[in-house]
């Protein structure tokens, strides 16, 4: 019998070396997969056709607002002032409403403010009221406002008699608005009033 001019092949019989080899090649794969990772994966589900309004918050832009400005009727944009508006989620929908302090337009004074929470209709796109958490007829001026974590805050600026003129409010008030799951409650931070 002709012997093989090729020694026996080391691979063909297993040895402790091979399997401590394998398992070290093994664990450089894991490790190195541990380093490299996918990008972050979100739970937000696409739209329809491409549609971003769902992630977009609601503008104020054509909104009518339940605003009395002159004389005693509901005017909706045509004489109303948005003067600031903060937006976020603020029922946990993944959907990020506003919030909106309006007056009335006026050349003269200082008219009250209203603070109204808005979201998209059913249709996805066109903006509505759904809650006042300020009503003009309070006769509050409205600063500071922000909405942080599911709560608008705001300081309420007021009046502490009839007597004080609209022009200089003497009552600083600071104020939270959280979504309970039926409607907006307020709080207000013990003994923080001041005149």
């Amino acid at each position: 019998m002709q012997q093989s001019a090729v020694p026996e092949l080391a691979h063909t019989h297993t040895r402790p070396i091979h399997w401590l080899a394998t398992a070290t090649a093994l664990a450089g794969v894991v490790a190195l997969s541990s380093l490299v990772q996918p990008g972050s994966a979100t739970a937000a589900q696409p739209t329809a056709a491409g549609s971003t309004a769902a992630a977009t918050p609601p503008g104020t832009a054509g909104v009518t607002f339940p605003l009395s400005c002159g004389t005693g009727t509901t005017t909706g944009t045509e004489k109303t002032v948005v003067a600031t508006k903060a937006t976020g989620d603020l029922d946990g929908d993944g959907r990020p409403e506003t919030a909106a302090v309006v007056h009335c337009d006026s050349a003269m004074g200082t008219p009250p403010d209203g603070v109204y929470v808005l979201t998209r209709a059913a249709d996805g796109h066109t903006p509505r009221v759904v809650a006042t958490l300020v009503a003009p007829k309070e006769r509050l001026t409205v600063t500071d406002l922000a909405i942080h974590a599911g709560t608008v805050t705001a300081t309420l600026l007021g009046y502490s008699s009839d007597a004080v003129p609209s022009c200089c409010p003497d009552v600083k008030t600071p104020a939270a608005w959280h979504w309970n799951g039926k409607a907006f409650l307020r709080t207000t931070p013990a003994g923080v009033h001041s005149v």
